[in-house]
């Protein structure tokens, strides 16, 4: 057996016999390429090849014919040399050889294949580079309409920090800066999420058809955390949609703080944070609280005032849709420490904005309060595509819980206990179908007692009730026009009495 440079050494002299041989008739063409090939590059032989060696250090490629094939043509290709051999005619033509570790000239892929393996992956990555810039983008968006005016989720985290680590409130620097005409609504998302998880449940302060609301501790704060029932999912998503309305904070709409979903007991809860307010809601309040003509005036006014702020458009960028409540009652005002009001529970309000004429309903099944629904309501003929009549049910109820109030105000030493709308005239339990025959057939409406008639504030309350309580829901007055009515009565009420000059 020969051994490789032995073989190299006779290989050239192969190559070259192969150039010299004979053309015999009948036998099949090859490729010829080398120097003793015919001027037409081809030549005849039984067999063709096509070899590759190196020569004076130079690799030299060639093509030609053998007449027979040589015991190399099936050998082992190395470094240095190799030969491949075919039978038929110009079967060379498209017959390529590589030694070892010699660089892929007759075996590349194709160009258009190259250009594919580089430029898919490379598009791909493209692609998927702007559609993590396009939802940053969106995320960024999102979260810049959801912030307050002039303020950035990490300057809030920051400014939380440092206010905690300095003992100052927390909830009052956030929340409470400029309530009246404040641009956002609660804490910003992120920041939410970590209220929510560091929020501890002390006692349960309500329960209802909603779920429960409890008094928890967040940095040494009370928080209101109100825990939604699985059945009443519609209301939390609404109640959150519209807490997080710009502009909707307000002295007179109850604090928002937070929403979250989470876990306890190895069950989901909806909660929803808000402000805490020790002496619960008005109907809890009224039930142990004897009112002089002042506070009356102060809770009465202070509901009022939140209602119009929700009852009003906003324009502007940093504005507000028009909101009417829906579902207003005592149960869902509370009473705050300084003896105000803020209105609650805006899981059935609705919304409308006149720039595009657009009336958000909503899609929660359930309904309002029996006892404090407008007879356009109970008789189901309330204009449901017309967001004035919405507002209208507004004040039927509002003038029912001013009703409450009223009878709870001592005047000549007189009070009555308390008692809710229509008391005298319904079970305490009514159905939707004794409400309607009570407000709609018989156009009953709450006894409003002799006493206050003898006191002129009061007075005024009582015509402003009966105003409230028109049948027909366009006879019935505005928000506004309460508003202004018990401004000027509260500031006849506290103007200084002079005394006669002599």
């Amino acid at each position: 057996m020969l051994s490789h440079e032995a073989i190299a050494g006779i290989f050239p002299i192969i190559l070259c016999l192969a150039g010299n041989i004979a053309l015999t008739a009948g036998q099949p063409n090859c490729v010829c390429v080398n120097s003793l090939c015919s001027e037409n590059f081809t030549c005849s032989g039984n067999w063709c090849f096509v070899s590759k060696h190196l020569e004076n250090g130079e690799m030299v490629d060639k093509k030609g014919c053998l007449e027979e094939a040589h015991e190399l043509c099936w050998g082992s290709i190395t470094k240095i040399y190799g030969i491949k051999c075919c039978k038929g005619n110009m079967c060379n033509f498209n017959l390529s050889i590589r030694l070892i570790d010699d660089s892929p000239i007759e075996e590349d892929l194709p160009l258009k294949n190259l250009l594919l393996m580089v430029l898919v992956p490379l598009f791909a990555v493209l692609i998927l580079m702007i559609l993590v810039g396009l939802f940053v983008w969106k995320w960024a968006q999102s979260r810049r309409r959801h912030m307050p005016f002039g303020s950035n989720e990490l300057g809030d985290v920051d400014f939380m920090l440092k206010n905690s680590l300095a003992g100052d409130s927390t909830l009052e620097v956030l929340l409470n800066d400029d309530c009246t005409t404040g641009s956002g609504s609660g804490l910003p998302f992120l920041v939410q999420r970590t209220v929510a998880r560091q929020i501890t449940l002390v006692e349960c302060v309500g329960k209802g058809r909603y779920g429960e609301v409890w008094r928890g501790i967040w940095h040494g704060e009370n928080v209101a955390v109100k825990i939604f029932s699985s059945r009443d999912e519609q209301s939390w998503f609404r109640e959150t949609e519209i807490y997080n309305t710009v502009l909707l904070r307000h002295d007179n709409i109850l604090g928002f703080i937070a929403s979250d979903m989470t876990s306890r007991n190895s069950s989901t809860q909806l909660w929803l944070i808000t402000h805490y307010h020790e002496h619960g809601s008005l109907y809890d309040y009224l039930q142990c609280t004897v009112l002089d003509v002042e506070t009356c005036l102060r809770l009465a006014t202070s509901i009022i005032c939140g209602l119009v702020h929700l009852h009003v458009e906003i324009f502007g960028t940093q504005g507000k849709p028009a909101i009417a409540h829906r579902d207003l009652k005592s149960r869902n005002i509370l009473v705050k420490n300084n003896k105000q009001c803020c209105i609650a529970d805006l899981g059935l309000a609705v919304m409308h904005s006149q720039s595009n004429d657009y009336l958000d309903i909503g899609n929660n099944p359930r309904v309002g309060t029996k006892r404090y629904m407008a007879p356009e309501v109970l008789d189901e003929q309330i204009r449901m595509d017309c967001f004035e009549s919405f507002k209208r049910t507004d004040i039927w109820a509002y003038g029912l819980v001013l009703w409450e109030i009223a009878r709870r105000t001592i005047v000549n030493g007189i009070i009555e206990d308390y008692k809710p709308p229509f008391f005298d005239l319904v079970p305490a339990d009514p159905s939707f179908e004794d409400m309607k025959k009570v407000v709609c057939i018989d156009q009953q409406t709450p006894t409003i007692p002799n006493r206050m008639f003898s006191d002129p504030a009061l007075s005024s309350l009582a015509k402003i009730m009966k105003e409230c309580w028109f049948q027909s829901p366009p006879a019935r007055l505005t928000a506004l026009r309460i508003k202004k009515t018990l401004k000027k009565l509260s500031n006849s009420f506290h103007k200084p009495k002079h005394s006669p000059n002599f």
